[in-house]
């Protein structure tokens, strides 16, 4: 699908190419821990039933590293690679003091 319209200098075209599963996925991976929540996020983000997604997601291992490349050829002649990178938070866990030397 594509949008088009006229601009003084011509027509101008834009291609939108809509995200798959597996991106979707790795975006819900990113936003939350929780296994539930992370099928809710896909689900909604595809407009799939969450139980096509849960059925993606429990076959996919998790993946413990900070960063994941995802590489896919959809109707592109070229491959396009996505990084997604996950950086965790510096949060104090509630009741530990920190003590200094």
């Amino acid at each position: 699908m594509s949008a088009v319209w006229n601009t003084k200098y011509g027509s101008r075209r834009v291609r939108y190419d809509p995200p798959t599963l597996k991106e979707a996925i790795i975006a819900a991976q990113g936003l939350t821990d929780q296994l539930l929540q992370q099928v809710e996020i896909a689900a909604a983000l595809m407009d799939l039933p969450v139980e096509e997604v849960r059925a993606v997601l429990l076959k996919a291992a998790p993946s413990r590293k900070s960063e994941q490349i995802v590489t896919s050829s959809g109707r592109e002649r070229t491959p396009r690679t996505v990084v997604v990178e996950r950086k965790t938070s510096r949060r104090v866990a509630a009741g530990t003091r920190l003590v200094r030397p």
